[in-house]
């Protein structure tokens, strides 16, 4: 396969998941490993995707969020992990805001039955908690954005205020070492920025795919956070880079890759 006809490839597979390695693209192409690493790097010189460690991801305008509807879909062994990581490090008893984003829900549908405290910032992750058994489950006021159903505005906001909670559980849109945590939507960036403010301790959610990247809109430095639970597809140096900033770096393996 000639160096036209395998990158035309990539570039397929890119616009249908976030993320691809190169072991994968290897195996479609034909070509070495090293031959394809040669091939995204030259896409990356060319600004059609970015480079991460051990693949690639999209080249994503900072203002385009992708939809929930994809975002549920990609990467969902790594969010897996992620969530049950997270929710080891939950009390029995604590008071926890949780976040919207398509890990966040994974980890509400963790927390059913667990005896806590939950104040949930999507319908999605409200939906999965109202029956479930030994959650007190807080709903906050706000409007639902399109798609996403994360709530938003003066109302979540007011709702948040009022309260103090143990954890927040936050899932960025993106993290760079120097942005720091960011959002696409300026409402939801706010919504994070103040569930951190009022609670004791925070944890975020973020999968190798949103590593060295970033969004419109900042939450907080990188070293804001508590705890970061990601997956072995963030790269080695800024993960260590974050852990010398005093973070606690906790990367969590999915089960196919143990």
């Amino acid at each position: 396969m000639k160096s036209a006809e395998r990158q035309r490839v990539i570039v397929e597979r890119l616009r249908d998941t976030d993320q691809v390695g190169v072991a994968e693209l290897a195996e479609a192409t034909g070509a070495s490993e090293m031959t394809v690493r040669r091939d995204l790097d030259q896409l990356a010189a060319r600004g059609v995707l970015r480079r991460v460690h051990g693949g690639a991801v999209p080249a994503s305008p900072s203002g385009i969020e992708p939809p929930f509807a994809a975002r549920a879909t990609s990467a969902i062994e790594a969010k897996r992990a992620i969530a049950a990581a997270a929710a080891e490090l939950i009390r029995d008893g604590e008071t926890i805001v949780l976040d919207s984003g398509t890990t966040a829900l994974e980890l509400a549908r963790l927390l059913r039955g667990r005896a806590i405290t939950v104040m949930p910032l999507s319908l999605h992750a409200a939906r999965e908690l109202a029956e479930a058994p030994g959650i007190r489950l807080l709903l906050p006021g706000g409007e639902p954005r399109p798609g996403e159903q994360a709530l938003v505005g003066p109302l979540t906001l007011a709702s948040l205020r009022a309260l103090r909670f143990d954890v927040a559980v936050l899932s960025p849109c993106a993290f760079d070492l120097e942005a720091g945590f960011t959002a696409f939507d300026l409402a939801d960036a706010e919504v994070k920025r103040t569930a951190l403010e009022v609670a004791a301790r925070t944890i975020v959610l973020a999968d190798g795919a949103k590593w060295g990247r970033s969004a419109l809109a900042c939450v907080c430095p990188a070293d804001r956070a508590d705890v970061v639970i990601t997956d072995p597809g963030a790269p080695e140096g800024p993960r260590a880079a974050l852990a010398e900033r005093g973070v606690l770096v906790h990367v969590a393996v999915p089960l196919e890759s143990r």
